[in-house]
């Protein structure tokens, strides 16, 4: 088994650990560090043991004590799933080992599923409420200067060329020229000014 908490909170996952015949393989401990921090090298050496087969078991004192948040913890116990190892939580009562410990586990995951999905409609009505007021949505808008870039297709450079020289992106200004009625573009006469066979032909 491994154990993963502050060292102030050692003795309930050990104690439950001797109940049932455990052996505790390793202690993780993050001193002083949040649960809520992204660093923490404790936690990568337990999933990393976890990957090498050493675990059967990983206990912790509470949820918030082993994971970022409820999706950093689903992604934990799917990962513990799928590598063959329980995950006991000591205070939420929670035992994956065990058919209601499973369950719960199953609920938790549905009601973050069900809550990201609320997340999402609700940003999307907020940007759709945005869109029919008229507000930009997404990225600043990108204003450009047409006048360069119709005097250098007049000189017969393309698009790309042009776009290269402005420092702007291809699509950014191909779609400006669309708002102005400027796209697609008439063919231009080949830079340099040179004679077309026809027109060597007239002269």
């Amino acid at each position: 088994m491994g154990r993963a908490g502050p060292s102030g909170q050692d003795a309930e996952p050990c104690t439950n650990a001797e109940q049932r015949g455990w052996t505790v393989v390793d202690e993780y401990v993050d001193a002083g560090l949040s649960g809520t921090k992204d660093a923490r090298p404790a936690l990568d050496a337990l999933m990393d043991d976890a990957q090498r087969g050493r675990l059967d078991v990983v206990a912790v004192w509470r949820f918030d004590r082993f994971a970022r948040s409820t999706q950093h913890l689903l992604r934990a116990l799917e990962e513990f799933r799928a590598l063959g190892v329980d995950f006991l939580s000591q205070r939420e009562a929670i035992d994956t080992s065990t058919p209601m410990g499973r369950m719960v586990f199953t609920m938790i995951a549905a009601v973050a599923e069900l809550e990201a999905a609320l997340i999402r409609e609700r940003v999307q009505a907020g940007v759709d409420r945005a869109k029919a007021a008229g507000k930009h949505c997404g990225r600043p808008r990108v204003e450009i200067d047409l006048r360069p870039a119709l005097a250098m297709f007049e000189q017969g450079y393309g698009l790309k060329a042009t776009a290269r020289a402005m420092g702007v992106a291809v699509t950014t200004l191909r779609e400006r020229l669309k708002e102005a009625g400027e796209w697609p573009r008439p063919a231009a006469p080949a830079r340099g000014g040179a004679e077309t066979p026809a027109a060597k032909r007239a002269s």
